[in-house]
């Protein structure tokens, strides 16, 4: 048995949980409002019919107590006559009348005290009914406001470092330092362009040099930048030197 209820508190707390999930707070306070609404209709009908029951009843108990009256005053004209006999007679029936009006007398008792005991329930259900009429809008514009909250709410938790928020920072920075390659890239081949550049503006100047002293040469002339004591007597020797030094110098 031990195994069974743990199951059915299992069952019943798994139902729970999915009404609760299924459960929307604005159709239930409508429905919760057109309930009361209904048990009040109900109750004033009960009210109504718990009068009109006592109404019955009141006037049935006077009838009684009339008719008790009645036979009461038979039997005195009965004994008056000298008619004992019917005299009993008619008291025994007045007895009658009257344990009739008094049985009814104690339920009309009872009735009032159950027709004021709904009455107050009706009063006390119009006013409850009054003030869930007026709250329930109130609820029902929190209710919107906290279904709004926890969707924004839930919109921003997905802008978390693993989202998409994360992602385009990422992308930025991929984009950052793409841009700064392509201006490393750029930078160096602007050197290397001027070194160029230069190389040529240099390489100009010693062709232009070198034809010059060629032409020197031809001409039989020294050259004007360099003095007459200057010149090694080993021409061999220097210029094996100088071929030396220009080869260390690559």
């Amino acid at each position: 048995m031990a195994f069974f209820d743990r199951i059915w508190r299992v069952i019943r707390a798994n139902l729970t949980s999915l009404i609760s999930q299924v459960e929307d707070p604005e159709k239930i306070l409508e429905q919760t409002v057109l309930d009361m609404q209904d048990d009040l209709i109900k109750l004033r009908q009960a009210v109504a019919q718990a009068i009109a029951t006592q109404k019955r009843t009141e006037r049935q108990q006077v009838q009684a107590a009339g008719m008790s009256q009645e036979w009461y005053q038979r039997a005195q004209l009965a004994l008056q006559k000298g008619e004992e006999p019917l005299a009993r007679e008619a008291l025994s029936r007045r007895k009658t009348y009257q344990d009739t009006a008094d049985a009814l007398k104690t339920q009309i008792d009872q009735q009032s005290t159950i027709v004021t005991q709904m009455k107050q329930n009706m009063v006390m259900l119009e006013s409850k009914l009054s003030e869930a009429k007026t709250k329930k809008d109130m609820y029902i514009a929190r209710a919107r406001s906290a279904k709004a909250s926890e969707k924004l709410n839930d919109m921003m938790g997905k802008f978390s470092p693993d989202g998409s928020v994360a992602a385009f920072e990422r992308m930025e920075q991929k984009v950052l330092e793409l841009e700064a390659k392509s201006e490393a890239i750029a930078e160096l081949n602007s050197d290397t362009l001027e070194q160029k550049i230069a190389q040529l503006a240099s390489n100009d100047d010693v062709d232009a040099e070198l034809a010059a002293m060629k032409a020197q040469l031809v001409s039989g002339a020294a050259p004007s930048s360099l003095p007459a004591s200057s010149v090694s007597p080993s021409a061999d020797e220097d210029l094996a030197t100088l071929r030396s030094q220009v080869e260390e110098g690559r």
